[in-house]
């Protein structure tokens, strides 16, 4: 049994990692039929996200009519709030789902690596340049590509990004010749775009480019009734992870309830995650590290 518990869970991450959401959702629901996931109850899920609240009920509807498009969509919404699902949700609903999805977060790469990350580069281009190197929009041809933090794009990329997506192609660093790509682009920020456009540190020409259809996320706070399906989840899935069956009072429900989750999902895992590890067979409040209303 508790191999199988963790084949399943190392299935559920595996699934959730890779946006196939079916199988996510078919492997959680046989999580929950594993002893260890007793405290977890039936959880409303789709396209990988956790949810029954009115605000994500809609959001859901706009993913369903926006995927099958060719359409760039920018993602906008709080740290947390699960930007990167979407994404792989409008690749995996589209006719782009059996082509690569390719990630990058803007923010996370340097300046000068950025754009071989993004457009590759040739043997020599630089220092440490010993071949050639696909990059993103060419490893995702006929797929799509998702720029995570494109509010911290610097300004001499966002140039030459705008130009690959006018043009549909892409040359690599130290190269004279381009080559044609397919991708979509799907863009994420939790920076207000248009206040950086008029401060002249965002490109207004390359934010019309991407925002032709945009999606809010809404922070965990506007989710009436989602903290506790997602608590539900986490905890369900940590159970199977370690073989143990612990459960969530109600006051520690209560607690994680009234909190303000500034670091919205991602902060609400990594809070059942630490408390099931100290948990004897229940989560209780002084468990959580957390104060009621906090």
């Amino acid at each position: 049994m508790d191999d199988l518990r963790r084949q399943l869970a190392a299935l559920v991450a595996e699934a959730k990692a890779a946006g196939r959401f079916a199988e996510l959702e078919a492997a959680w629901r046989e999580l929950q039929s594993s002893p260890a996931a007793a405290p977890a109850a039936t959880v409303p899920m789709r396209y990988g996200l956790v949810g029954d609240s009115p605000k994500m009920r809609a959001l859901f509807e706009l993913i369903g009519k926006v995927a099958p498009s060719d359409v760039s969509v920018l993602i906008l919404g709080e740290t947390g709030t699960g930007k990167e699902l979407v994404a792989r949700a409008l690749h995996e609903q589209s006719k782009r789902a059996k082509k690569p999805f390719m990630a990058e977060n803007c923010a996370a790469v340097p300046e000068n690596l950025l754009e071989s990350e993004l457009f590759g580069h040739v043997r020599g281009a630089f220092t440490g340049a010993a071949g050639d190197r696909q990059g993103h929009f060419t490893a995702a041809n006929g797929g799509t590509v998702f720029l995570d933090e494109i509010g911290d794009m610097p300004l001499a990329m966002q140039a030459k990004l705008l130009r690959v997506l006018q043009e549909g192609e892409v040359r690599p660093v130290g190269s004279n010749k381009t080559h044609k790509v397919d991708v979509r682009v799907v863009a994420a920020t939790n920076k207000d775009l248009a206040v950086m456009c008029k401060q002249g540190t965002f490109r207004e020409d390359l934010w019309f480019r991407l925002n032709v259809v945009s999606l809010q996320l809404p922070a965990l706070r506007e989710r009436k009734g989602d903290v506790a399906h997602l608590a539900h989840f986490f905890l369900g899935r940590c159970n199977v992870e370690t073989g143990r069956q612990v459960g969530l009072s109600a006051a520690a429900l209560q607690v994680l309830e009234a909190q303000r989750w500034p670091g919205n999902v991602r902060e609400l895992e990594n809070v059942l995650r630490r408390a099931s590890v100290f948990a004897k067979d229940e989560i209780l409040p002084e468990d959580l590290g957390l104060k009621l209303g906090g």
